[in-house]
């Protein structure tokens, strides 16, 4: 039974019943004309999620690394300058594949647990006056470390600055879990993926693109075949793909984007918020701290928490995996061994929060941390009854 206990990593997340069964459909004809009435509105659906109207959506087989590929491939050509800030594993793999790609990589590099540098990036951007750098890359929920970052301070920066570079976004852990608006924002592409807050199974690259970035397919001189968005864009707009589409996703995602709606963009928002909040409680119960370094930084789909100095992370959540089944998400690269990081996005409710708290507290005891236990479950309990209450009373 140890496969019904739920998840804590940050993506790939737990996937409801009622999207398994969605996924779980015989092969079809991808040509016949009742794809294109399925395939159609998921598109046009899932722009909503993104915050844009004038924005297209445009999706891969693949996971997010391929729509961060996608993006600059489609964008960029060999030894452009890009500028990124360093400040966690996944903005330091979206250098590293800039690099691969022969691109001038400009980088500010920045203490893992702060968000993205806006008055950094602002002079860069300032200072850069024949505009060499073609696109500033920002990662909006650093996963490795639990920091959401100001989007919108870095658009400002650009608008400040009078800059014409693009301003391409990783939302991979955050769309469909926390607010996103390329619109308001002024983000020009947008790059996620079916596993984490659209709770599918993993396969699916997803982007939101403006017109602004789909002007630069023409000039953009990096090779790209698989991921070409002309390619993409021609057969989309005939209501199919270039090539197999993941057939069994997109059905699942015409069913995600109805639970989406069902639930409430707005209830989904606040529904993490809540779980963030009441994982937080628990942190501060055990006496330890998050690797964000300021509340505004926190993010609401994951936390990464220090454990204690002569403590290994990964002891811990390999404990608790082999004791009590219960999978949570180790340090990755600086946090390796000194960190560890519980996921409260996608299928989750506080009962399900409260049995993952549960279980890493038992691991802990386990190995002799110092911390009492059911201090942090009772705390996020505290949490969950008054925002619960607060909730209701707003509802009505």
């Amino acid at each position: 039974m140890s496969d019904q206990n739920p998840v804590f990593i940050p993506g790939p997340t737990n996937i409801p019943d009622r999207l398994r069964l969605a996924m779980q459909v015989q092969t079809r004809d991808h040509r016949a004309p009742d794809f294109v009435e399925t395939f159609a509105p998921v598109l046009e659906d899932t722009k909503r999620v993104f915050g844009t109207t004038s924005g297209r959506v445009i999706t891969f087989p693949s996971s997010g690394t391929g729509g961060w590929e996608a993006a600059i491939s489609n964008t960029l050509s060999a030894g452009d300058t890009v500028l990124v800030a360093r400040y966690g594993m996944f903005s330091h793999r979206w250098i590293d594949m800039c690099q691969r790609h022969g691109l001038d990589v400009q980088i500010i590099e920045c203490d893992w647990g702060a968000g993205a540098p806006a008055a950094r990036f602002a002079e860069a951007l300032n200072a850069d006056k024949a505009h060499k750098i073609k696109a500033v890359l920002v990662t909006h929920n650093e996963t490795a470390t639990g920091v959401v970052s100001d989007i919108g301070a870095v658009r400002r920066a650009l608008d400040g600055a009078g800059h014409p570079a693009l301003l391409m976004v990783d939302c991979v852990s955050s769309l469909a879990s926390m607010p996103f608006e390329l619109d308001a924002w002024g983000v020009d592409i947008a790059v996620a993926g079916s596993q984490k807050g659209f709770m599918l199974a993993t396969g699916m690259a997803i982007l939101g693109v403006s017109e602004k970035a789909l002007d630069h397919m023409e000039s953009a001189k990096l090779p790209r075949t698989f991921f070409d968005f002309r390619d993409m864009l021609a057969a989309n707009a005939k209501g199919g793909f270039p090539y197999t589409p993941p057939l069994q996703l997109i059905y699942g995602m015409r069913e995600s984007l109805k639970m989406l709606f069902e639930e409430g963009l707005d209830n989904v928002y606040a529904r993490h918020t809540r779980l963030a909040g009441g994982v937080r409680a628990a942190v501060n119960a055990w006496g330890m701290g998050l690797v964000a370094q300021s509340p505004e930084l926190y993010s609401d789909t994951v936390s990464a928490i220090y454990v204690p100095k002569g403590f290994d992370s990964n002891a811990l959540t390999e404990h608790a995996f082999s004791a009590y089944g219960l999978s949570f998400g180790v340090g990755l690269g600086q946090m390796n061994g000194c960190a560890f990081r519980i996921g409260h996005l996608g299928m989750l409710t506080d009962v399900m929060v409260l049995s993952g708290l549960a279980g890493i507290e038992m691991a802990m005891a386990d190995l002799d941390y110092p911390v009492t236990l059911g201090a942090g479950v009772a705390a996020a309990q505290r949490h969950f009854r008054v925002t619960r209450t607060a909730a209701l009373k707003s509802a009505a």
